[in-house]
């Protein structure tokens, strides 16, 4: 399988298991090596008492793709941490796009920078993550893919 292939199937293969993203309406609308796109719209279930989108929300889609991204090679990566900084509210209807893009691949562990805009092109949020990968544990078997 070529990079993209192996990409894509590590989509599907992560995203058939993934209740939480399904349950929030997410849908990884790009993936490669290293990088993944996710979108979510705001509803009314999302939102906190000051009708915004609860900044817990915000976190879970950037989260989420960077999850995509830092498993997109198919090496079983999971976060060792990240941080969030929320720049402007998210609304009622709001289309959230989640862009992460790996920064540096060093051995086992990865940086990775998302960035969060609505569908105005704003920036809602910045957040970092650093994973860590599993050994030589797999998304998927690529011999019975």
């Amino acid at each position: 399988m070529d990079a993209q292939a192996v990409a894509n199937q590590v989509r599907d293969v992560m995203f058939a298991d993934d209740a939480a993203s399904r349950m929030l309406g997410l849908q990884i609308t790009e993936i490669s090596p290293g990088r993944a796109v996710a979108t979510m719209t705001v509803r009314a279930d999302m939102l906190n008492g000051f009708s915004i989108c609860h900044g817990g929300l915000i976190a879970t889609l950037a989260d989420s793709a960077f999850a995509f991204a830092c498993n997109s090679r198919n090496a079983l990566t999971v976060a060792s941490g990240f941080g969030i900084d929320i720049l402007k509210s998210a609304k009622l209807g709001d289309v959230l796009t989640a862009t992460a893009a790996e920064t540096s691949l060093a051995g086992r562990t990865g940086l990775y920078d998302i960035t969060v805009t609505n569908q105005h092109g704003d920036l809602i949020a910045v957040f970092r993550g650093r994973s860590h990968r599993l050994g030589e544990r797999r998304v998927f078997d690529e011999g019975t893919a």
